[in-house]
């Protein structure tokens, strides 16, 4: 249709009029014949590339206006969209190098997140991967020089500094666990080592068909420092899956990590995949901000406590949190029998 457009502008045709004689033929059941009813038809598929191209026009507006709104997450190694209302898109953005983790991505996880943090108009984020895989994990070479090279001779103060840059690594994903929005996870084909350490620190996790996943580090002669080894069985719950999967290095399917509880959805290919992730995204933001954001800390917190001392954060949590208007909002909107996603909570 977009096509018989621009050809009938390009030769001086009206579709305008062709419309307006095709809608009046329609009211007044006229009955076309022979090349009248061709040009009704074509008339009619001109106007639907008409409706498209402004479709596409006010998208692109929209995107532009959304890339704006982003302007302070300006990164080397990351990319930072506004992809839905309250919804921000980062993309590990190495393609050239398979989205490899440098000593940039790693310093820049912690600020986009950290800032994340504090943005009220953000209410979700979405982390993939730009190119053709989610990431291969470490850039061994840029790493190299940081973690096998010291100017220092005594094993002590070697051992020392090796271990504030292993913490700072380890600070990149903590922060993304840290962040009190919500982060989804949308993986396509290789998720590799220092992969596994982002992932597991993520909310939810999707992937597409091709997504594969491998905790590598075995095969490179050290054990994963990252958060691998900490958050991976508490994520599947499977201690005999996850012991073979460190110890062999192996590589793990997209239906393999749907059935053990590594992703919660599986999409047929990488479109379709964020698609879906900016969906879930949009109805998670449209939630009121207080209730989503005070799950999460609470569920992290429960995690790592016992179900006694969750359930006494959790009252402590809530002696203020059950005062706030979205519970009025929310039960008035019910009562109006409105949609969850039709009441304007307050920014967070």
């Amino acid at each position: 249709a977009l096509q018989e457009h621009q050809w009938r502008l390009r030769y001086r045709a009206r579709p305008r009029e062709a419309l307006q004689e095709h809608q009046w033929r329609l009211r007044y059941r006229a009955r076309p014949r022979g090349g009248e009813r061709r040009c009704s038809a074509m008339a009619a598929r001109v106007a639907q590339g008409v409706r498209t191209v402004r479709r596409v026009s006010q998208a692109m507006l929209v995107g532009s206006r959304s890339m704006s709104a982003v302007a302070p997450y300006s990164f080397e190694s990351l990319r930072a969209t506004q992809v839905a209302d309250s919804v921000l898109h980062v993309e590990l953005n190495r393609p050239e190098k398979r989205n490899a983790m440098n000593k940039t991505l790693w310093r820049e996880m912690v600020e986009c997140f950290d800032r994340v943090s504090q943005d009220s108009d953000f209410r979700v984020v979405v982390i993939s991967g730009a190119g053709k895989m989610f990431t291969t994990g470490i850039d061994l070479m840029d790493m190299a020089g940081d973690m096998l090279q010291s100017e220092e001779t005594d094993v002590a103060r070697k051992a020392w500094k090796l271990r504030n840059t292993i913490v700072q690594f380890q600070e990149s994903f903590n922060a993304i666990e840290k962040c009190p929005k919500p982060v989804i996870a949308a993986i396509h084909s290789a998720c590799i080592g220092g992969g596994i350490d982002l992932i597991t620190a993520c909310d939810i996790r999707l992937c597409s068909q091709d997504a594969w996943f491998q905790v590598k580090e075995v095969d490179i002669g050290i054990a994963a420092d990252v958060g691998t080894l900490q958050r991976l069985p508490k994520v599947i719950g499977n201690a005999s899956l996850v012991n073979e999967l460190v110890y062999t290095a192996r590589k793990m399917m997209a239906d393999e990590a749907m059935s053990c509880g590594l992703v919660s959805r599986v999409f047929q290919d990488k479109e379709a995949m964020l698609e879906g992730a900016f969906h879930l995204a949009t109805e998670i933001a449209s939630k009121s901000p207080l209730a989503v954001q005070g799950s999460k800390l609470n569920m992290i917190y429960s995690r790592d406590h016992s179900v006694k001392e969750g359930l006494h954060y959790i009252a402590t949590w809530n002696m203020s949190m059950l005062q706030t208007e979205d519970i009025v909002k929310s039960a008035q909107a019910a009562l109006e029998k409105k949609a969850p996603k039709d009441i304007t909570y307050s920014k967070l």
